[in-house]
């Protein structure tokens, strides 16, 4: 009985000593209290929004930046029953965004596009 008793113990000790371990390693990363936070701000920054509007499988629709403006980034959305998105990338000389998709049982689709443009 003691020997049950003492490995009883020694097995409780045990687990006790790895959960201890798991909950200091599953404890959140504390930020240092004296470092600001920093913001960023990039010049000119806006979105460009090309609402969603029904076209044909695989037609392009592009968000233009303002003039004076570049991209940065980027995105688009297809809508509709089986809608997929095909493609969703910038223009070749960097002023909008295009999105475009396809239906698998429809000839059209919905899509809308969204640029991301700065200075």
């Amino acid at each position: 009985m003691r020997a049950m008793t003492a490995l009883t113990a020694g097995a409780l000790a045990l687990t006790l000593a790895a959960g201890a371990g798991w909950a200091a390693q599953a404890a959140p990363e504390q930020a240092p209290a004296t470092k600001p936070a920093q913001t960023r701000v990039v010049d000119g920054y806006q979105i460009v929004t090309l609402p969603n509007a029904t076209v044909p499988n695989f037609q392009r629709r592009v968000a233009y930046c303002p003039s004076g403006k570049h991209v940065i980034g980027g995105g688009a959305e297809a809508q509709g029953n089986d809608a997929i998105l095909v493609g969703s990338f910038p223009t070749s000389d960097g002023t909008g965004w295009i999105g475009l998709g396809r239906q698998n049982a429809y000839s059209s689709v919905g899509i809308s596009v969204y640029a991301i443009c700065a200075n």
